[in-house]
């Protein structure tokens, strides 16, 4: 007996052979959209998950339900912040990245380079190691003098110049002014941050490329600076403290060791 098909039931047309569907697979859209929130995480980190729904336009379940996503994978932290005005009240949940994000970054060449300046210690000594991160960092200040005196003379503008140069060179460059409502001016600064650092792994091992990093970002922006953090020795974000309120910047290229010595450009310590 033949199968009689309910009325208004039509069979779905073939698919020409060889054909596919054009459409993503959800995952692949869910998967796009995490790398977003990542990403995110990165540029803006600390961040709030209220504020990172406002700056990707997604709504707070979406960001949250994403957030979980890559806590499990061990890609972001939690940061408890608290108040700092009153110190009172349930301390805010801040995102970063943790240190398996950070080594999942555009690390795949580090252990052979790590391998090589390991031998290159053991047969020439401490001291060659040195000389090769100060020679690595020369060249980076040659790039970014121009465009750090293009900024002119203030010292907010030269530190965000730095910024952006840095962000080029994938460091996730940004800056924060504090201290503006001070009642004392000389407490305004601004702090340089780098969100991502693709020597990590090196400069965990060899503090010679945080400190000679440390010594050319005192000599482009003309003053003595201090590093409060460093993601290569555990901190969320590299974070540099540049004094504004108390120190006029010292001329281009000029020797900035006699500046009066109330903060030393090596200090780095986790916040």
């Amino acid at each position: 007996m033949s199968q009689i098909q309910p009325a208004n039931t039509y069979p779905a047309p073939a698919r020409p052979a060889g054909s596919r569907s054009v459409m993503p697979r959800p995952s692949d859209a869910e998967d796009r959209t995490r790398s977003k929130v990542l990403a995110a995480v990165l540029e803006h980190g600390p961040v709030s998950a209220a504020e990172l729904g406002e700056r990707l336009g997604f709504t707070p379940a979406a960001v949250r339900r994403h957030l979980d996503a890559l806590s499990r994978k061990q890609l972001i932290e939690v940061k408890l912040v608290g108040n700092p005005s009153s110190g009172a009240g349930r301390p805010a949940r801040l995102y970063v990245l943790s240190q398996r994000g950070q080594t999942e970054l555009g690390t795949d060449y580090l252990s052979i380079a790590k391998a090589a300046l390991t031998q290159l210690q053991d047969v020439a000594g401490p001291d060659a190691v040195e000389q090769f991160a100060r020679t690595r960092f020369a060249e980076m200040e040659s790039r970014y003098r121009p465009l750090v005196e293009a900024a002119g003379p203030d010292l907010e503008d030269r530190a965000r110049a730095l910024a952006s140069a840095l962000t080029t060179d994938g460091f996730v460059g940004s800056t924060t002014v504090v201290g503006r409502n001070a009642p004392n001016a000389a407490m305004l600064a601004v702090q340089l941050c780098q969100g991502h650092c693709p020597v990590q792994e090196l400069a965990a091992e060899f503090p010679s490329f945080c400190d000679q990093e440390t010594e050319v970002f005192s000599r482009l922006l003309g003053v003595d600076v201090r590093r409060l953090s460093t993601l290569a020795r555990g901190g969320h974000v590299c974070t540099t403290h540049i004094p504004v309120g108390r120190v006029t910047p010292a001329p281009a290229g000029a020797d900035t060791s006699e500046l009066e010595p109330t903060v030393s450009t090596h200090q780095q310590e986790r916040p």
